[in-house]
């Protein structure tokens, strides 16, 4: 028994995580993300690096990057991706990740300090693809009332060992095993260049047969400056994933014959609503707008580019 124990025990110290972010003109945030990364917890039961990829051209974050490898426990690579498009990016990122395990967060979040191991623990269970948790938002400055009262920056959240719908799944806090993309150079489909390539790997992975489950004590925050505490911000981002949600590659006119009825009730309950609360009012706001990207996008129309931030 010991021997066999001594086994399973070597096998999980020869684990490597690759950590990967995605950055674009945000070193303050960065900083503090790879701070809070080079404290993660490991029991000694595995190792961890991290790989940095540049969105921009101009290189913002390499001086950040080189400044902290200096002085880190840890070994963290960068790379830089010109061409402004967050698949490529991701892309760029896993070419340098040469870990078994291969997690992404966001260069705007900054994980717990348990974050990393109990990721890393929820897949010593050999069924699971990959696992996901909570990110919860870290406001910059009070917010208004209506956007606590309508939950605006909140993300579900689900009951540790949920295993989860495709839906229910992004990229913002993830870790998962190589071997789901071993082989294939771009797992992130480049036409989703400002947003939703993650629904898309997301959307292939539990086709191809991958289980993904939850952690909801891996906890990951989120910075939301002022900026992203407005009506307009809010709406301008509905359109685009409204637009961004069809270029998936199953259920488009599904979606496009949902958003033809949807659309035009929203648009009759929004002003009734605001007798209820500014909350209630912008939430059928921000449906109206997720649909209308949705047709708008069908008949080519473009409205919003990226979302102004």
């Amino acid at each position: 028994m010991s021997s066999a124990v001594n086994v399973v025990s070597r096998a999980m110290k020869a684990r490597h995580v690759s950590i990967c972010i995605c950055t674009y003109k945000r070193p303050a945030l960065l900083l503090r993300l790879l701070k809070a990364l080079e404290g993660q917890e490991t029991d000694g039961s595995f190792s961890y690096s991290v790989v940095v990829a540049d969105n921009d051209a101009n290189r913002s974050a390499e001086t950040t990057v080189a400044d902290f490898a200096h002085e880190a426990s840890i070994e963290v690579a960068y790379c830089c991706e010109t061409n402004q498009n967050i698949a490529l990016a991701r892309n760029a990122a896993l070419r340098q990740a040469a870990g078994e395990l291969i997690g992404f967060i966001d260069d705007d979040e900054f994980p717990v300090e348990d974050w990393l191991i109990r990721m890393v623990r929820m897949l010593d269970d050999p069924k699971f693809s990959g696992v996901l948790g909570p990110v919860r938002p870290h406001f910059e400055e009070e917010p208004p009332e209506w956007i606590v009262k309508g939950g605006f920056c909140d993300r579900p959240e689900h009951s540790t060992g949920k295993i989860l719908a495709w839906g229910e799944c992004r990229s913002g806090n993830l870790l998962f095993r190589r071997k789901l993309i071993d082989g294939d150079d771009e797992p992130f489909d480049a036409k989703f260049g400002n947003g939703g390539e993650d629904m898309e790997f997301f959307l292939q992975m539990t086709e191809a047969g991958h289980v993904f489950v939850w952690c909801n004590e891996a906890i990951a925050y989120e910075s939301v400056p002022p900026s992203r505490l407005t009506r307009r911000f809010m709406l301008r981002r509905a359109l685009l994933r409204g637009k961004n949600i069809l270029k998936q590659t199953t259920g488009r006119w599904r979606k496009v014959l949902v958003s033809l009825v949807a659309a035009p009730i929203y648009l009759v309950l929004a002003p009734l609503l605001l007798i209820r609360g500014q909350h209630w009012f912008m939430k059928y706001c921000i449906k109206l707008c997720d649909h209308s990207g949705r047709l708008l996008a069908i008949v080519g129309l473009n409205p919003i580019s990226d979302r102004g931030i």
